[in-house]
């Protein structure tokens, strides 16, 4: 990508969809969409790769849109991973500071101190993904924010660590890599997600990012401004679509119909008198499905994906500290009375989260919408990314060729010409042996005729 006109590419790989899309930062810090393609997934599974040729070829045409509509080639892209191979840990780490700078800490020490969490031990097939920094101590006493610049003897740090298994990580680098495109980073989805939809009041106040979508839903808790904990539950909306499908035997695509236009996830208040009519299969009588069975086939497979983003809030140990409760976004939570369910369920306030909270205001309101929210979270995390490395990002300066050139041409012709002297040289030693010879001869014969 080039850097140069601030573009920033994403390309989120997700169980029902692919979306490629392509943005900048503009000049009131805001997110500007210059263009977004989607097409259907095939060849994924819960967030996993299992089909690359298809995968690519989905990649291909979202890709080739953007890059037609929007006039810029992209090279460069922030991609999404997710899945249930998916897992975090916490681990603590100390450096100690020497007296070389007055026992004060570098941003060198913060550093090396994160990179001493890329080598501590983990599952073979497995490798790390982030290292979040949570809190940081020097000689024993908590800081704030940033240790750099304070003086102290011994620098400690938590640290939120997500792990996923190599495999899958190599597998979408290899669909990427095979478009022709570079990927600059892996970014954990429930991040990317975070980054589009919470504010920095929910963060603070203790907040639960849910991202339903279509084969996996991912959970992020923040606290304080710090991540606390990330997971990522094997079910999303497809299980539901599945479960329609086999219990009102029908096939998949009214399923699905039937959950987006008609579904409720609560089917005590679904009215018993709407029918639906589904057309039969080969010609078969026309199946006719009450709004009441729909909504409790629905509610029930919804209250254990809610169960199970429950146990993981629990496991965080911050569930009691939510002071901002349950975001809701992806797909899936476009669902008719989600919130209303999650809140019976949970206890805890819910709002569905938009990708409105960074986007410009001519931002088209086909993308702020929450399937996309990590689409956008992914080009937010890419622009964050940047800034954070724009010291390492070396601007090449353009190539002199014609000085090149010439110079090129100025050598072969200096060449050419030491060529040329050192022949003359060597013709010029072969004449003067040539006379010498010449005149020996002459010599002897005129003292023969003598």
């Amino acid at each position: 990508m080039a850097q140069k006109n601030n573009l920033v590419a994403a390309v989120d790989i997700g169980t029902t969809k692919i979306v490629a899309i392509l943005g900048r930062k503009n000049e009131n810090g805001k997110l500007e969409i210059l263009g977004m393609s989607k097409t259907p997934s095939e060849g994924v599974k819960r967030g996993v790769v299992t089909n690359i040729q298809e995968v690519v070829n989905a990649i291909q045409i979202a890709v080739e849109d953007v890059t037609a509509r929007t006039g810029e080639k992209v090279d460069d892209v922030f991609v999404g991973i997710a899945g249930q191979h998916i897992r975090s840990q916490k681990n603590r780490g100390q450096r100690y500071i020497g007296a070389q700078n007055d026992f004060e800490i570098t941003k060198i020490d913060v550093d090396e101190l994160r990179d001493d969490m890329l080598r501590i031990p983990i599952e073979p097939g497995e490798e790390i993904l982030h290292v979040l920094p949570q809190t940081y101590f020097v000689d024993n006493e908590d800081v704030t924010n940033s240790p750099v610049g304070m003086s102290g003897k011994l620098l400690e740090g938590n640290f939120h660590i997500v792990i996923g298994q190599i495999s899958s990580a190599k597998n979408i680098e290899k669909c990427v890599n095979r478009v022709g495109l570079n990927v600059k980073e892996l970014i954990l989805e429930p991040l990317a997600s975070s980054a589009a939809c919470l504010t920095a009041d929910e963060c603070e106040a203790g907040v639960a990012l849910v991202d339903i979508g279509g084969g996996t839903t991912d959970i992020a808790v923040y606290y304080d401004n710090v991540i606390r904990h990330t997971a990522v539950v094997p079910f999303g909306g497809n299980v539901v679509t599945r479960d329609i499908k086999e219990g009102c035997q029908i096939l998949q695509r009214y399923a699905e119909m039937l959950k987006v236009q008609y579904g409720s996830a609560l089917g005590d208040i679904a009215p018993e008198e709407k029918v639906v009519s589904i057309p039969g299969i080969a010609g078969r009588d026309p199946k006719e499905i009450s709004f009441k069975t729909l909504a409790y086939i629905i509610q029930s497979r919804m209250e254990e994906i809610i169960d199970a983003v429950s146990f993981e809030i629990e496991n965080s140990g911050f569930k009691d500290k939510l002071g901002a409760g349950i975001v809701l976004t992806g797909g899936g939570a476009l669902l008719r009375h989600l919130p209303q369910l999650v809140k019976y369920r949970t206890g805890l306030d819910v709002r569905i989260g938009l990708p409105t909270e960074y986007l410009a205001s001519n931002t088209s309101e086909d993308i702020m919408q929450p399937m996309y929210s990590t689409s956008v979270g992914l080009l937010l995390r890419g622009i964050e990314y940047f800034e954070e490395h724009k010291d390492e990002i070396k601007t090449e300066a353009p190539q002199p060729v014609e000085v090149v050139e010439e110079k090129q041409e100025d050598e072969a012709v200096l060449m050419e010409e030491e060529t040329v002297e050192a022949s003359d040289t060597r013709f010029g030693i072969f004449d003067s042996i040539k006379r010498t010879f010449t005149e020996i001869f002459d010599d002897k014969g005129a003292r023969l005729d003598d």
